[in-house]
């Protein structure tokens, strides 16, 4: 399990030594450093910075989750063989399949590494977007997979045509990140549909649905309605974001039943413990309390995009819980002075060197973040929304 500090992508650049010795083998360069958090997005000296950099919920779990673990003392000398299944029956009601329809992973980044591990390998290839989140493609290489990278179209979205097209029989996996993970863009229901439709069914088309819940677009859907006809379709998600446990480590998978076997065969044995299944449980049942953060966030990103466009800011408008701002010039000096003034904020992405990712915290917290944003780069008139 990965050390508190690291984000989602952290994690997946540090799955261990024996990945990073198996990596040095002849043709392959190591791609992780183990333990090594990323530089830009380092914790500064003062105990408590405002993170707006690895997307998490600034509102925390719900209280009943936080009950929910909190008791789970009296049962921590117990394996969680009880919980499990209730968690797994709880998320098959929620979508409407059945228990074998689901699998649990330790964060959605298991998710993505059963995947892989399953359905690629030497002489196999997958295909991705650029930029994208970068996990498929980096656990990819342990499998010796050949990366295809499509660029985004002009409006910083999944060019899903171009990544059909990019298909052949040696692809093993597509990889749609809906929202987008960095740019918070979202490819439409129709468009998803076309997709899968265009997709070879020897690919397994794994949609990464982290951040669906803060998409209000009425055009976006989740892929997991597909799942029940296509059984090349699988759709992951995860608790870390509006649920607000990304420390707890817990995402899940849905898809056809012989999908999800076989991702297990690649899953961590009882790899779920008895204190994140309990607060999971609970939390799926606290509805009201996921819509008010969900209610929250996204209006405080909606305020942020009022503010940067009247400050005259080129920004992309987002379905997430993040904000990438067009600073107009590379962003890692940028990071730092937002560092030296306690706040952390997002990494930089080598194709997209000028944009600066933000994450949506509280409002007191986005409004800081504004303050400072104002004081480092002064709005000028020649930026257009």
């Amino acid at each position: 399990m990965p050390s508190s500090l690291f984000s989602r992508r952290d994690f997946s650049r540090a799955i261990g030594t024996s990945l990073a010795v198996a990596w040095a083998a002849p043709g392959l360069a190591p791609a992780l450093h183990a333990g090594k958090p990323n530089s830009a997005s380092a914790e500064p000296a003062s105990e408590s910075p405002i993170r707006l950099s690895f997307n998490e919920n600034p509102y925390g779990p719900s209280p009943k989750a936080f009950e929910a673990f909190s008791s789970c003392g009296r049962i921590a000398a117990r394996y969680p063989f009880a919980t499990y299944p209730q968690v797994l029956d709880a998320l098959a009601q929620k979508y409407g399949v059945a228990r074998e329809n689901i699998v649990l992973g330790c964060g959605s980044t298991e998710i993505l590494r059963s995947v892989d591990m399953a359905f690629l390998g030497p002489g196999k290839n997958v295909v991705a977007a650029e930029p994208t989140f970068e996990a498929v493609l980096e656990y990819a290489r342990f499998t010796r997979a050949e990366p295809v990278k499509v660029s985004l179209t002009a409006d910083h979205r999944h060019d899903l045509p171009k990544m059909a097209a990019a298909c052949t029989s040696k692809t093993g996996v597509v990889y749609v990140c809906n929202p987008n993970n960095p740019t918070g863009t979202i490819n439409t229901r129709e468009e998803v549909d076309a997709f899968i439709q265009a997709v070879p069914s020897s690919a397994l088309i794994l949609v990464d649905e982290a951040y669906y819940d803060f998409a209000d677009d009425p055009h976006y859907g989740t892929a997991a309605e597909w799942t029940k006809k296509n059984p090349n379709v699988v759709v992951a998600r995860t608790f870390s974001k509006l649920h607000g446990m990304a420390g707890m480590r817990l995402g899940y998978a849905v898809g056809a039943k012989e999908t999800i076997a076989r991702m297990g065969q690649c899953m961590t044995m009882d790899n779920g413990n008895a204190a994140v299944l309990s607060a999971a449980l609970a939390s799926l049942g606290d509805t009201e309390y996921l819509a008010s953060c969900r209610n929250r966030l996204n209006s405080t990103r909606s305020w942020l995009c009022s503010e940067l466009s009247k400050d005259g800011r080129s920004f992309i408008p987002s379905q997430a819980n993040f904000l990438m701002i067009d600073m107009g010039t590379n962003v890692l000096p940028i990071i730092e002075q937002f560092r030296a003034r306690n706040i952390l904020v997002g990494r930089l992405f080598p194709s997209m060197s000028n944009f600066l990712r933000v994450t949506i915290g509280t409002q007191p917290e986005t409004e800081a973040f504004l303050s400072a944003l104002r004081e480092i780069a002064p709005a000028t008139a020649s930026r257009a929304a």
